[in-house]
């Protein structure tokens, strides 16, 4: 039954959302036209509902060769292949909006797993691959709380960056994502939606532990 108020509410919210967010959301498309890259959005392949590959829409943060160039699928912190105002765009999230579109259309939820691209998604392990699309993945989630500045993390860990995701990321990210399946309802997606909002607001200020108490432990 949860399933079917979930998807009324994406729906309204997601249309209602674009609606108030229209002059925002064309004039950044404008300015990213103009721009040196030209690109206003970016459409990338990842995994959906019930793991079937779907195009997801963000706004273009990067230079158009970027997958081809330094670090490839893993951006860093001050990664040289964002555009100036991508470096805005990113920071603040807004880069995620065209998503509503996403949610509109019925390829993902406000709440629920973030939709992972394949090379990163077969690091998971079979048990969490086989589960962690059971929902549709979301806008927001447990997963992108807890790693919010996960570019920071990975900049600052002095690991290599396919070895600090292979070994320490995608593990936890894993039980994370288990962990909201294990617990989703409205109450829980509204907890992740106001943290969200809260994130924007306040940072550098994690609630996700207050309002949480049993998730899985972060052991690095």
């Amino acid at each position: 039954m949860y399933s079917y108020f979930k998807r009324f509410s994406d729906f309204l919210f997601s249309l209602i959302a674009i609606l108030l967010l229209s002059p925002v959301l064309i004039i950044i498309t404008i300015l990213l036209k103009f721009s040196k890259e030209k690109d206003a959005f970016y459409l990338q392949k990842r995994i959906g509902f019930k793991n079937k590959p779907f195009n997801i829409l963000k706004f273009a943060t990067m230079l158009r060769d970027s997958p081809n160039i330094g670090t490839g699928s893993i951006t860093l912190r001050k990664d040289p292949r964002v555009t100036k105002i991508g470096k805005f765009l990113r920071m603040s999230k807004i880069n995620e909006l065209p998503q509503l579109f996403n949610i509109l259309l019925g390829d993902m939820s406000i709440v629920g797993p973030r939709p992972l691209m394949g090379t990163s998604f077969i690091r998971y392990t079979e048990e969490v691959k086989n589960k962690i699309y059971n929902v549709k993945p979301g806008l927001t989630g447990i997963g992108s709380l807890i790693f919010r500045d996960e570019e920071k993390l990975v900049s600052e860990s002095g690991i290599p960056p396919e070895e600090f995701y292979t070994k320490y990321i995608f593990p936890y990210k894993g039980q994370l994502e288990s962990w909201y399946l294990e617990n989703i309802s409205f109450f829980t997606d509204l907890k992740i939606i106001f943290l969200t909002a809260w994130s924007i607001i306040a940072p550098h200020n994690n609630l996700s532990k207050v309002f949480f108490r049993n998730l899985p432990s972060r052991k690095f």
